[in-house]
């Protein structure tokens, strides 16, 4: 089984080791994930958006190639070739100003573009990804989870569960917030313990 994960942090995946300067929570649970699903007997594909310095802004060029069916760069193609053949998709980043980064955003609107993922024909659109492919959203805020769904109404389970994905027909979506700012050493590393549940 194939599962490729989608990490966006500028520290990149090398920061998760809790190295002085060089750490990152959001890494350190790209780590714990490797691990547990290596662990399950699954093979593991990293798309690193800042290590491949992935450019999120819609050219006019991709704007043409959202309606259409070919892509415009080799970049966005082979992400969108390992999306389609993995069998299950992990989204890994953090929450800034309650929303996820640039390079995520920018990678849904490029990459699941409208000419790729659905397809004209008679009839409804042809829908390009399985239906049934499992979709794991992680992502780690500052901000208390009760917080984040009470106060300010969940803005990223609504946009990927009901907006992206649930607009695509994959409904076998869940989404799991860690919450490190304010948690000392020893409880973020039993949060790492227990990415295992949430993939």
């Amino acid at each position: 089984m194939k599962v490729v994960i989608v990490f966006d942090h500028p520290y990149g995946q090398n920061s998760g080791y809790n190295e002085p300067h060089n750490r990152s929570f959001t890494a350190a649970l790209l780590v714990a994930t490797v691990k547990s699903l290596t662990a399950q007997g699954k093979e593991v594909d990293i798309i690193d958006l800042n290590q491949d310095n992935f450019d999120p802004r819609m050219q006019r060029r991709d704007l043409v190639n959202w309606r259409t069916a070919p892509f415009v760069d080799a970049q966005t193609e082979n992400y969108f070739t390992r999306l389609y053949d993995a069998d299950e998709i992990i989204m890994l980043f953090p929450i800034w100003w309650e929303m996820m980064p640039a390079m995520t955003k920018g990678f849904l609107d490029k990459v699941l573009a409208k000419g790729q993922v659905k397809r004209s024909g008679k009839g409804a659109p042809r829908q390009m990804f399985p239906v049934n492919k499992p979709i794991r959203i992680l992502t780690i805020s500052g901000t208390p989870t009760w917080i984040y769904r009470l106060v300010y109404g969940n803005p990223i389970e609504k946009m990927l569960k009901r907006g992206v994905f649930g607009k695509l027909g994959m409904k076998n979506f869940k989404w799991h917030n860690f919450n490190a700012e304010d948690t000392n050493a020893a409880g973020r590393a039993k949060m790492l313990t227990t990415v295992g549940k949430y993939i």
